[in-house]
């Protein structure tokens, strides 16, 4: 990771987050406890609508292949790839998480560092007043 913009994560995400890295017997949660420990944590209603969230829909490039894709990020018993749902325990669902709208991440993946871009959030679900999420 040579380039780390801050991220905002909000209290109820970070609890959450917390209890799927516990509850992640054997699962490699390095990436996301390092995202956590450098998180600037918020409350729900003060987080901006630009900010990836868990259960977001965003838009992101990956730089290199100039390829586009929309995901949604959420929680790892949620996560399915046929439905564009990526988990916050794949090294791209840690990178994206806190990410402000035209953010540029580089993030070791499977097959070497990628620079991401945050193009577009569709959706966030505090912005769109689903607390609950």
């Amino acid at each position: 990771m040579s380039l780390s913009p801050a991220i905002v994560v909000t209290f109820q995400d970070f609890a959450r987050l917390q209890d799927a890295i516990n509850a992640a017997v054997g699962l490699d949660t390095e990436c996301l406890d390092a995202e956590l420990e450098r998180a600037r944590l918020v409350e729900s209603k003060d987080v901006s609508p630009l900010v990836v969230t868990m259960n977001t829909r965003l838009i992101y490039e990956d730089l290199a292949s100039k390829r586009s894709q929309t995901i949604q990020l959420v929680y790892p018993d949620d996560a399915d790839a046929s439905q564009h749902k990526i988990s916050i325990l794949a090294p791209l669902g840690s990178a994206l998480l806190g990410l402000e709208e035209g953010a540029t991440i580089d993030w070791a993946m499977p097959g070497g560092t990628r620079r991401i871009k945050l193009l577009k959030i569709l959706y966030q679900p505090e912005a769109a007043g689903d607390w609950e999420l």
